[in-house]
């Protein structure tokens, strides 16, 4: 039986694609770019949010200075308006709590910057007791790199035979591969089941009630 179960944020607990969108909208419309429609941005998310200003930038202006420019503008935006339109997907406070209710111990791995990460956490989750809350930070690289899954296996005092991990991206299924643990893709998230089979999903789910039968 598992032991830990570590989810990533955007596209498998929330559903965070709109905020996003709007905050990076707000970002290139100052700095006199064209915006993208919100069908775009699940294509442009996954990756932190540099990459995400990479891929929204035009191409001939996605270097580390437009990036940054794009970045001042989208922090102070996206931390006052991170949870307008952002939502629990169905069935997933279910999940959780029942998750709480065996026993089991919970993490979160995401490539958000880290105090948006633990505000959404707060705001979304206050009566589910996490063991870590983990987004991107200074000197530690994002995921697919396994580092962020490290720390979290090394405070929990559990191995990776023991914990399963949740996502919904192809960068999700190879963070898990890279840190030796199972993993599940998530079919409701940012990106189409076939992605995930192709980053070696070793399972994948419609609904969140379905995770209970592998753990």
């Amino acid at each position: 039986m598992k032991r830990l179960i570590i989810f990533d944020l955007d596209g498998t607990l929330l559903n965070t694609i709109a905020d996003l969108a709007n905050a990076t909208n707000y970002a290139l419309s100052q700095l006199g770019f064209g915006m993208h429609p919100l069908e775009s941005y699940p294509t442009f998310v996954g990756n932190g949010i540099r990459k995400l200003f990479e891929r929204a930038l035009p191409a001939t202006c996605n270097s580390p200075e437009w990036v940054e420019k794009v970045r001042e503008l989208f922090i102070p935006f996206y931390d006052a308006h991170n949870a307008d339109d952002t939502s629990i997907y169905n069935g997933i406070q279910e999940l959780l709590e029942e998750l709480q209710k065996r026993g089991l111990r919970i993490a979160v791995a995401s490539n958000k910057y880290q105090s948006a990460t633990e505000k959404l956490m707060r705001h979304y989750f206050p009566n589910i007791v996490f063991d870590s809350v983990l987004g991107q930070r200074d000197g530690i690289p994002v995921k697919p790199d396994p580092s962020i899954v490290h720390s979290i296996l090394c405070a929990a005092d559990i191995t990776a035979t023991d914990t399963l991990y949740i996502g919904d991206s192809g960068v999700d299924m190879q963070t898990a591969k890279n840190a030796g643990i199972e993993s599940i893709g998530v079919t409701w998230g940012f990106r189409p089941a076939e992605e995930l089979k192709a980053n070696g999903a070793n399972h994948l789910v419609n609904s969140p009630k379905e995770i209970l039968q592998y753990l």
